[in-house]
């Protein structure tokens, strides 16, 4: 019999088109919101993003809303997907999370990914008076992220003696973020975690990456199994047309990022008014990018997700149900 799938959510705090409070506070809120209603539920997780110079999402701080959730929910493991490791000092994501872990034991997940979640620009900004750091300094920031929370840095290492408070014996779960296998063997090799974002490259997500994650987690000696998420972009309604007309906004925000624009959510209305204008070539990406979406009725869209890699993430829409 096929194992149930612990089901998360990942909330990229979209901003509504028609929020009505001042800045981004009531795309804040409504993740709060979302997420006591998924604690009773019985969501296994929730996950919040990063985002920066963004119109589209109102979360550029992970850690913040990390920190709102767990306040107000009972059971769910609260975590983020996820730092951008880029922007910050190890040694004081360490701390930040060492703390969330003291103030609600058992609950916190630490995900990171390299990715900036944002423009140039306000990568710049982030890094100011330095300059942003290249790709290559990722993996060496995740293994000194990962001695600092384990106390298993080399003692030679120059950080080696820096206590992280509070004292506790278990800190944040640990995950490692990828769209395709780029992560997959550095997560395995540091005893991380994996999620796999299928919702930003479907094309280029397949079981393969989990094989790989796996392997190089025995390889490196790190006991027991990793676990592994998967994450969806899921749009389920009470008939496949209705969950198609959610589903494009994320679709037609997609289409946008690919041709280098960020303009605000559009709603499901304007999309559907949007699309009479487009052209063939735009209808067929358009319909590419819906293939790789989990979408229809709850037993459909339960059928086309895959149980293997467990457990499934949807992300959130605004206008899910």
């Amino acid at each position: 019999m096929p194992q149930a799938l612990q089901l998360t959510v990942l909330d990229q705090s979209p901003i509504h088109p028609t929020d009505t409070a001042p800045g981004c506070a009531n795309a804040a809120q409504m993740s709060v919101a979302l997420a006591r209603a998924c604690d009773a539920l019985g969501y296994a997780r929730y996950w919040v993003a990063e985002h920066h110079n963004s119109p589209q999402f109102a979360g550029p701080s992970p850690e913040i809303l990390v920190a709102a959730i767990a306040s107000v929910t009972r059971h769910m493991r609260v975590g983020s997907g996820g730092v951008m490791l880029s922007h910050y000092s190890p040694y004081k994501v360490a701390e930040v999370f060492k703390l969330l872990a003291a103030l609600f034991p058992g609950r916190i997940d630490l995900g990171i990914g390299r990715a900036p979640g944002g423009d140039r620009l306000a990568a710049s900004a982030l890094a100011w008076p330095g300059g942003p750091l290249e790709p290559e300094h990722y993996p060496a920031q995740a293994a000194t992220l990962k001695g600092l929370l384990d106390g298993t840095l080399p003692a030679g290492h120059p950080w080696s003696g820096l206590h992280i408070s509070p004292a506790i014996d278990t800190g944040p779960a640990l995950w490692m973020l990828g769209s395709g296998g780029g992560s997959a063997a550095l997560a395995g090799q540091l005893g991380m975690h994996l999620a796999l974002a299928r919702f930003i490259s479907a094309d280029h997500c397949h079981p393969e990456i989990f094989d790989a994650h796996t392997r190089a987690w025995h390889d490196a000696g790190h006991p027991g199994e990793p676990k592994r998420m998967l994450a969806i972009a899921a749009f389920c309604a009470d008939t496949q047309a209705e969950a198609e007309h959610l589903a494009g906004t994320a679709i037609y925000r997609k289409m946008m990022m690919q041709a280098g624009g960020q303009d605000a959510l559009l709603a499901p209305d304007a999309v559907h008014d949007a699309r009479k204008a487009f052209s063939p070539s735009q209808q067929a990406q358009y319909d590419h990018i819906q293939r790789g979406y989990t979408i229809g009725t709850p037993n459909a869209a339960a059928r086309t997700s895959t149980p293997s890699p467990r457990p499934s993430a949807p992300t959130r829409s605004r206008w899910s149900p």
